[in-house]
């Protein structure tokens, strides 16, 4: 089971509560919309003036249920007791306040369709899903935690915790679509009676934990897996029904074209009513139009107790045999089969390969959650409490490999990341050793040399940072290392570096970590250009992955029979002493291929020279190879100035936004982009997408390229749809041709899509921005936009894997790209910024979110700010403490620890006291002319002092041993807990 977790936020005139009870008591759910985007966007299928909602509330474990209303669904997101109407904490009247957290539970697609095919297993799957939920809300209570204090500083844990479930079993397209929502209320009651917002950050980190347990509970319960083989069915190793899994995607298709004939009865409805929108009851027989459009011999408005007739009708058309019903006994707990060494190192690289964003650093929830997926693909059936020792011995193996950048402190939160993967911190430091071994000094060329090559390659004269770069890679330091911002003019060296190599008789073979980066160099340097991996491979450098998915390199020698033949050793590019390998791009290869390249430059003679970005977009991977490098190159040159932009002063302010030196620079730029009209402030979300989507069409309408940049996939997937439509609207393109896109997205001609697998077959290239020129029952025609001449062809089925459209798209997918506009959304990081914020020639412009207390500035000045680059184990180290910093504490143990770390300081200032007056005392013995009276005084107000500090520390403990009750509910608005009297004996004196 798959699913996200999602902020719903109050929004503007608290819309966001419409929103929801839109969404709870009158709308189905669309299972391909990531984002909720209010009323209007939900669509309505039965008489909602009588439904209820259940309600979840558990208390230290104990669940109870019951049923809300409209009125009481209401107050209840709207964050007051649903019985009471008393308020639950403060007020957040934020249009970006919370209201509560929606977490999704998807099951596979095949769950629905043997659910509907077979009435016993639709109950069954019913109750598997209760278990989820119950044990899911179980974990929330436990593990979740309210923020108390200045600045939320202190954690506190939870009493009682709750939680609406939405049931929904159809998609928007009335196709089986069974799965649930769990909306957890941001006021939770903490165990010292108050009500707060729960911390939602932490529940942000736990999810992967959340989707962990789902995928377990999916593959292994054995009520489901029985009740699946008593009808012959089997789970496969993506979990899904084995049988049935070839029915998804026609299926799906079918939904696809359902979208389509929705889109123009919709159309068709609102030039009938101008100035118009339809109500619910028209969007339900708009619905089922579309559903029943083109099914043969079938009514254009069906009884929805037809419906799932004719959905068997239609899985019966893809495959008769489906219906079938081939019985047979279940399978048995295969417990004592188990690898159980496998699972601890898949466990592990489940951790390792979610790291990549912070530097290759875990946290115990990532061990626990990739523990459990292990287990989950493991084949085992049980119980999940009989499965818990086997989870947790998982957890214990996994842990023997990492390393603790913290060190064992029992009392760390679970979610702070201060793990790493054994093998990731031995490939950093291996990396390392490499590159040293490899940093032999050299000489640069002249600058008089580099200007006369320069005169005959190029038209524009070099600026100093790009002679210096030249230099430096035409020269002979075997590690060279060349960072600079976009827009620097790095090709334009290049080419005057490949020429400088050429009349000293040296090669320069230019790679790139993508396919259609290396493309780009060939065409624009004019020197040999390949990928990266294409490189390695001539040398021999194979790569996948071992069962336990870990990423594996080896080498093949020549003569060793391979697959496509018998390996000869390299043929393609042939490398000798002193040939440069430019690695184009650098900021975005990985620590694998960076160590196999360095063994490539070791055994060859070749030279390296990195030339990139390291505050652009990094890796697939772990990342830091950059910069490792960079620390041992015998040159770095750093390009300073801008080309790109026409704007001078743009370009040099591009350059501080890049890399602030402070906050209080970062606050300045931002200060002078708000200055300059390039920042646009919005107050909801739903308010930036559609001035994204107008940014679009302005360009476009005057016929300028424009980069949309966007924080998530799903916020580029949910400003792609409104793109496209908007498209359909104005007439710009047509249902005539539809096919299915990745995650069922609708591609249409005219479509602007994206590539993203490298296909030699089709000659296509990961992440080549095509336009889509023809679309027929076999084919896709797509044209390259800047060159009509340009054209592939791909099948649908490829289509449906490896396209998408691609108006918006996240940072990965605009590196690289120069257009007229850049528009950056809100919620990127500082790489995202600076990257959108680079893309334009004429102009680009930042969209900022704010709530009603933020200054726009401040909000633009913290998304500049970057972490520190975790190059090393030390780097890494820091990150952990500072992330250690900012995560709630508790309260007592924080108190407990000062008063402790007080009175060891205050015994020993004590006992050297004692010391003294003893010592005093020794040397005054028999010699009172002599005496020098020890501090009496001093000490005894010492004595007193820690007396009281250590009755401190005793009163803590009974409040920790001895919690006070807490009251039933509905609670007062104000619960006061009283300390207890201590029953431990005290602290040891």
């Amino acid at each position: 089971m798959r699913g996200g977790l999602e902020r719903w936020k109050r929004g503007v005139d608290s819309h966001g509560v419409r929103s929801a009870m839109a969404y709870a008591l009158e709308g189905s759910c669309d299972a391909s919309m990531r984002l909720s985007s209010g009323v209007e966007a939900l669509a309505a299928y039965s008489d909602s003036t009588e439904r209820t909602v259940t309600r979840f509330a558990v208390t230290e474990g104990l669940i109870v249920s019951d049923e809300l209303t409209r009125e009481q669904l209401t107050q209840w997101v709207d964050g007051f007791d649903p019985e009471s109407g008393t308020r639950r904490g403060r007020d957040l009247s934020s249009p970006q306040a919370d209201l509560l957290l929606d977490g999704t539970i998807n099951a596979p697609k095949s769950f629905s369709l043997v659910a509907l095919l077979h009435e016993d297993l639709a109950a069954e799957f019913e109750a598997l899903q209760d278990r989820l939920r119950d044990r899911v809300i179980r974990i929330w209570q436990r593990e979740l935690n309210a923020r108390r204090g200045a600045g939320g500083r202190f954690r506190e844990g939870i009493h009682r915790l709750e939680v609406v479930e939405l049931q929904h079993r159809r998609s928007r397209a009335l196709d089986p679509h069974i799965h649930r929502h769990l909306w957890l209320s941001v006021k939770v009651q903490g165990r010292d009676g108050a009500w707060s917002n729960v911390d939602s950050r932490v529940a942000m980190k736990l999810h992967t934990l959340i989707n962990a347990e789902g995928e377990l509970a999916a593959r292994t319960d054995p009520e489901w897996v029985s009740a699946l083989a008593r009808h012959g069915y089997t789970l496969d190793a993506a979990g899904e029904v084995a049988e049935v899994a070839h029915a998804v995607r026609p299926l799906s298709r079918r939904a696809n074209q359902i979208e389509a004939n929705r889109a123009v009865k919709l159309a068709g409805w609102r030039a009938a009513h101008p100035g118009q929108e339809p109500d619910w009851e028209v969007l339900r027989q708009i619905d089922r139009f579309a559903w029943s459009k083109d099914r043969p011999a079938k009514p254009q408005y069906v009884d929805e107790d037809d419906w799932a007739q004719l959905i068997r009708d239609e899985i019966a058309a893809i495959d008769p045999m489906l219906l079938e019903d081939a019985r047979r006994a279940a399978g048995e707990s295969v417990l004592a089969r188990l690898d159980r060494e496998l699972l601890m190192m898949m466990a592990l690289v489940d951790a390792d390969q979610r790291s990549s964003a912070s530097g290759g650093r875990f946290s115990m929830v990532d061990v626990r959650a990739g523990a459990t997926r292990a287990v989950a693909a493991s084949g085992i059936v049980a119980t999940r409490d009989a499965l818990q020792p086997l989870i947790d011995d998982v957890v214990a193996g996994a842990l023997a490999e990492v390393v603790d950048l913290l060190g064992a402190d029992p009392d760390r939160p679970q979610h702070v990341k201060a793990f790493m993967a054994r093998h990731t911190a031995e490939l950093k430091i291996e990396l390392a050793a490499r590159f040293d071994r490899l940093n032999e000094a050299g000489t640069d060329l002249t600058p008089d040399v580099v200007g006369m090559v320069s005169d005959t390659v190029v038209t524009d004269a070099l600026d100093q940072g790009q002679v210096d770069a030249a230099r430096v890679i035409a020269g002979t330091n075997r590690l060279v290392t060349v960072t600079g911002p976009a827009g620097a003019g790095k090709t334009t060296m290049l080419r005057v570096a490949s020429e400088a190599l050429r009349l000293q008789r040296r090669r320069m073979v230019v790679v790139a970590p993508t396919k259609k980066a290396a493309s780009v160099a060939a065409r624009e340097i004019g020197a040999t250009a390949s990928s990266l991996h294409a490189l390695l491979a001539d040398y021999g450098w194979r790569w996948g992955y071992d069962d336990a998915g870990m990423e594996q390199w080896t080498r093949a020698s020549v003569g060793d029979v391979e697959e496509l033949g018998v390996y000869a050793g390299p043929r393609r590019y042939p490398l000798r002493p002193g040939d440069r390998i430019v690695i184009d791009e650098a900021g975005m290869v990985d620590l694998h291929t960076a160590r196999a390249l360095a063994i490539v430059a070791e055994e060859t003679g070749a030279q390296l020279a990195m030339v990139g970005d390291h505050l652009q977009a990094l890796p697939v991977g772990h990342s830091g190879a950059m910069g490792c490098m960079a620390r041992r190159s015998g040159a770095v040159v750093e390009l300073k100035a801008v080309h790109r932009f026409r704007d001078p002063e743009y370009a040099a302010l591009t350059l501080r936004l890049r890399e602030p030196a402070s906050r209080e620079e970062a606050v300045l730029v931002a200060q002078q982009l708000e200055a300059r009209g390039e920042v646009s402030v919005v107050t909801h979300a739903g308010a930036a997408r559609q001035m994204m989507v107008d940014r679009y069409f302005q360009a476009t309408d005057t016929h300028q390229r424009i980069a949309l940049v966007t924080a998530t996939n799903d916020e580029a997937d949910a400003i792609n749809d409104a793109i496209q439509q908007r498209r359909l609207d104005r007439g710009e393109l047509t249902l005539d041709s539809i096919a299915v896109g990745m995650d069922e997205q609708r591609i249409l001609v005219g479509d602007t899509v994206q590539t993203r697998r490298n296909d030699t077959a089709f000659d296509v290239e990961n992440r080549a921005i095509w336009t889509v020129a023809a679309i027929d029952a076999t084919t896709l025609t797509l044209q390259n936009p800047a060159d009509p001449l340009d054209v592939r062809i791909v099948t649908p089925d490829y289509a449906a894997d490896h396209l998408h459209l691609a108006y918006a798209s996240t940072v990965h997918g605009v590196q690289g790209e120069t257009t007229d506009l850049g528009v950056v959304g809100p919620g990127v990081g500082a790489a995202g910024l600076y990257v959108g914020m680079t893309r334009g020639r004429h102009r680009n412009e930042a969209i900022v979110l704010v709530s009603p207390h933020q200054v726009p500035v401040d909000v633009l000045a913290d998304m500049m700010m970057r972490g520190a680059p975790e190059i090393t184990l030390d780097d890494s180290q820091r990150a952990a403490r500072a992330e250690l910093g900012r995560a709630a504490h508790d309260p007592v143990e924080s108190e407990l620890a000062h008063l402790g770390a007080w009175i060891s300081d205050a015994t020993a200032a004590l006992a050297a006291a004692d010391a003294h007056a003893a010592s005093a005392d020794a040397l005054s013995h028999a010699r009172t002319a002599y005496a020098v009276a020890p501090d009496v005084a001093d000490r005894e107000a010492l004595r007193v002092l820690l007396s009281s500090r250590r009755e401190a520390a005793e009163n803590l403990c009974a409040r920790l041993l001895n919690p006070a009750p807490i009251a039933s509910e509905p609670p007062p608005p104000a619960v006061s807990v009283a300390p207890t009297p201590s029953r431990s004996g005290g602290l040891s004196r």
